[in-house]
């Protein structure tokens, strides 16, 4: 297989910073919000669970879309602008459909840009390797987070739930510009995905042969890449939704009024550690390095369950910024590790579909369970799950096939 090497021009490493703007300010005071207007943890559980699972068929169109057209721009500047139109009309809806149909947009948008964005990365990440480069704009993004629960904590007693939700435009519309003139297209060699059609003969048809076989080899996702999202896919029928989390401090006494606080502790963890990860993911073993996210996220599930103090609680979320860290870039990086340039697109998309899937099986099952048997119960099932799912990601087949340097 011919691959063209990585682009390492400036414009190339420019995107990575591009990528790396986002604001996220509404969505920690969404729990809250939905409690206000007669809504529970249920109607949570389906909102979320619609919310991701929606966003998964988004990343499997785009994975699909990257595969096969020459530019991604408008993929993933689309993305960017419906995502942050959208947040603001939450201050106008009065139902917990209505916020269903907002987020419904909000997700459906990130998904469409999210993969079609990690398939440009992988390509051109200019001086960064992959590992770091994912890591990188998941700091960036985490950091554009950070101001979003203060501003956020700031408005709430002058403002209400309504205001932080129309002051979350503002941010929403600097990212858009961001988008729009910082992102540049990638000048990469295109790889084709087709395994079919006449191959010329070079020197014999013994070479044409295996030319055919190569590239049927190359658009297929090997064993190793469904050994990890096994794995990963485990985990996730564990993983609901992070505003259980929000809700559950709640039931122990943290005022509402702090939710945004919640965020920002996570978020600044989450900020500090992405890029090592992902730096130390390019040196050590990523699937190390995501198991040990698991085992993180296990431990501040237990606590949640267990709830000895509000300090406790409080630790355990700025914690629970490890385990995203340790885990998200560096199972990107891991999977287009694990398959050929000619198909990242479709194997991020899947990747990304099977595990939101799940996730959204978690949401649902998470707030019926919590609603018959309480609020431990879940989380104390989380926990078990993700720790298997450490033990069978370090067990799944080690081999890469592709590197992604």
């Amino acid at each position: 297989m011919s691959e063209s090497g990585p682009d390492f021009s400036k414009g190339s490493s420019r995107n990575i910073y591009a990528f790396g703007a986002a604001s996220e300010m509404a969505y920690w005071v969404l729990p809250a919000f939905l409690a206000s207007i007669g809504a529970g943890p249920a109607q949570l559980g389906i909102i979320e669970g619609i919310a991701e699972s929606v966003a998964s068929f988004a990343k499997l169109l785009s994975g699909y879309l990257a595969d096969r057209i020459p530019r991604r721009k408008p993929i993933v500047v689309s993305g960017y602008v419906v995502a942050n139109a959208v947040k603001p009309l939450l201050a106008l809806t009065t139902s917990w459909r209505q916020i269903l149909a907002i987020r419904f947009a909000d997700r459906f948008a990130k998904g469409i840009r999210g993969t079609a964005r990690d398939v440009m990365v992988a390509e051109t990440r200019g001086k960064f390797q992959v590992g770091s480069a994912y890591g990188l704009i998941q700091a960036m993004d985490s950091a554009g987070a950070i101001a979003g629960p203060l501003i956020a904590l700031l408005l709430l007693p002058h403002y209400g739930l309504r205001g932080v939700f129309w002051a979350a435009g503002i941010p929403g519309a600097l990212c858009i510009v961001v988008a729009v003139l910082g992102i540049r297209e990638p000048q990469t060699v295109r790889h084709s995905v087709k395994a079919s059609g006449p191959v010329a003969p070079i020197h014999g048809g013994e070479i044409a042969s295996k030319q055919t076989d190569d590239k049927v080899r190359h658009s297929t996702l090997p064993g190793s890449f469904y050994f990890v999202l096994a794995a990963v896919s485990l985990f996730s029928l564990g993983n609901s939704s992070d505003m259980f989390l929000v809700l559950r401090a709640q039931s122990i006494g943290i005022p509402v009024t702090q939710a945004p606080l919640l965020g920002l502790v996570f978020n600044i963890t989450y900020t500090l550690f992405s890029w090592p990860a992902g730096s130390w993911s390019d040196k050590f073993s990523r699937r190390g390095i995501a198991a040990a996210g698991y085992i993180v996220f296990a431990a501040v599930y237990l606590v949640f369950a267990i709830a000895p103090s509000k300090l406790a609680i409080w630790l355990a979320m700025a914690t629970y910024g490890l385990f995203y860290a340790l885990t998200n870039p560096v199972l990107k990086a891991l999977v287009v590790d694990t398959v050929a340039p000619e198909v990242r697109g479709r194997a991020l998309g899947v990747y990304f579909f099977v595990t939101s899937v799940a996730t959204l099986l978690a949401s649902v099952i998470t707030g019926e369970v919590w609603k018959y048997h309480g609020a431990r119960v879940p989380f104390y099932l989380s926990a078990a799950i993700a720790t298997v799912s450490a033990v069978l990601l370090m067990a799944s087949r080690r081999k890469q096939v592709f590197s992604a340097n």
